[in-house]
């Protein structure tokens, strides 16, 4: 399930409060469905998901709330920029998601959007599970001396 990006691939937009806010224990790949001047507008590296989510309605997944700008020379042809965009998953992978936001009470939260090595925009987005200030605090806890301990062995090595 969990496909990580390779070193090939383009970021566009990455949610980098995700981790910190939510505890990710699946991840999965899906496309997006988009319209040509998003795809334009992503492909000039403007987008942003920190304020999304995916939401399972009507046997589909979508992505709220995402915002991917107007194209510039996108004229009467342009797109809405906070529209629901669905994303490209199959059954079983849809399934397992609704059953985990259902019975579990997990959330779908979108982690990055970039360009695989085919051109195509694909959305890595997270099952994960809301931490607790204490859980929080102890993540902060444990970057804070990793980056402390960096320094040290930096200054003395």
């Amino acid at each position: 399930m969990s496909k990580d990006k390779d070193n090939n691939s383009k970021l566009v937009a990455e949610n980098r409060k995700a981790r910190f806010a939510y505890e990710v224990t699946d991840t999965y790949e899906a496309g997006l469905s988009l319209t040509g001047t998003e795809v334009k507008s992503l492909r000039e590296g403007q987008a942003n998901i920190g304020e999304s989510y995916a939401s399972a309605e009507g046997g589909e997944i979508w992505l709220i709330n995402s915002y991917i700008p107007e194209y510039t020379q996108g004229n009467r042809f342009n797109h809405e920029p906070r529209r629901r965009r669905k994303l490209l998953l199959k059954k079983k992978e849809m399934a397992r998601l609704t059953q985990g936001v259902e019975r579990e009470g997990m959330t779908m939260v979108p982690l990055k959007i970039y360009f695989n090595e085919k051109g195509r925009a694909k959305l890595l987005f997270g099952l994960a599970k809301g931490k607790k200030l204490h859980d929080k605090r102890e993540t902060e806890k444990k970057r804070d001396w990793s980056r402390e301990k960096a320094r040290l062995l930096k200054a003395h090595g």
